[in-house]
């Protein structure tokens, strides 16, 4: 048993950093493709209808499940928080930005879903929490206010940054709101309902743009990095980080958020794609130290349990 435990763990470990690898890389290759042929609307569009169609086909081979009607339209929410405004507005910011902050900026999302928490979810407030958010927003004003002074798509664009910092938002609103709908099924059931919503909400305003852009000539290399983000970066990505939720502790599993960023500044900086400031550095420092802060600090469940052990 203890042998089983082990070897779980070994590969909640192993999927969570190959996750945050391929999430790092993502920023790098994708933001490569869309100098090179392709826009912020088209990519987003090979994104969520890709996987859908990726996530349907593995769901053929999955453990069935029956989803009331209830349910599927819950679906609905989830989809358009966690994946039309997450994935369009980072898309379309790294479209802008530099791939170097759009990558430190999604490590801001443990400090949004723990404000979210407290408002939704009535989770308490720590000193600990509270000094952990002012670190994190002292981060992120200071990359904003970097990009704001270059507004370049090597050193950054405040309008790019803004747009990945709402991503983070909108995403860790859809954890707060959707988290009990999100733990009664398996990855493919969830990704199969909630990409094909997104996809019914995104294609009839982004079909036409994406026909147009596909019939200019395109060079290979960026329909290959397009694949890399559907496939490696969206499909085998989700997959990969709810196989580590469900073994590892939420306080473990955010410590690979500072994966993303390590891999998405080595990338940019070898493919000359993006510039190193340091600013980034302190922006890093800051940020980090913030998520570290709120992601250490206690729940309400366990305070809970501590009070019911002194008493």
């Amino acid at each position: 048993m203890e042998k089983s435990n082990n070897n779980n763990a070994l590969v909640a470990h192993l999927s969570m950093l190959g996750a945050g690898a391929g999430w790092g890389l993502m920023a790098p290759i994708g933001k490569d493709a869309m100098t090179h042929g392709f826009d912020g609307l088209t990519m987003v569009t090979f994104r969520v209808v890709g996987a859908c169609v990726l996530f349907w086909i593995a769901s053929l081979f999955a453990k069935k499940e029956q989803v009331p009607l209830r349910d599927k339209m819950m679906f609905i929410g989830a989809a358009l928080f966690g994946l039309v405004c997450n994935q369009c507005c980072y898309t379309m910011g790294l479209s802008i930005t530099s791939p170097i902050n759009a990558s430190i900026v999604t490590t801001s999302m443990p400090i949004f879903a723990m404000i979210l928490s407290a408002i939704i979810l009535k989770e308490p407030i720590t000193s600990k929490k509270a000094v952990g958010v002012l670190l994190g927003c002292s981060g992120a004003l200071i990359l904003i206010l970097t990009s704001a002074a270059h507004s370049s798509d090597k050193v950054g664009d405040i309008r790019g940054d803004l747009l990945c910092l709402f991503a983070q938002f909108s995403f860790a609103l859809y954890l707060s709101l959707f988290n009990p709908l999100i733990r009664r099924y398996n990855v493919f059931t969830i990704n199969k309902y909630m990409f094909s919503w997104a996809t019914l909400m995104l294609l009839p305003f982004t079909f036409t743009h994406t026909e147009h852009v596909i019939s200019q000539p395109i060079a290979l290399k960026a329909w290959l990095e397009l694949a890399y983000v559907v496939v490696v970066g969206t499909f085998f990505c989700y997959i990969l980080t709810m196989l580590g939720q469900r073994t590892l502790r939420p306080t473990v599993v955010s410590v690979y958020n500072y994966v993303q960023p390590i891999v998405s500044v080595a990338a940019s900086l070898l493919m000359g794609i993006g510039v190193l400031k340091p600013t980034h550095g302190l922006a890093v420092a800051l940020v980090f130290s913030g998520v570290w802060l709120v992601t250490k600090s206690k729940s309400r469940k366990d305070m809970m349990k501590e009070k019911q052990r002194i008493s």
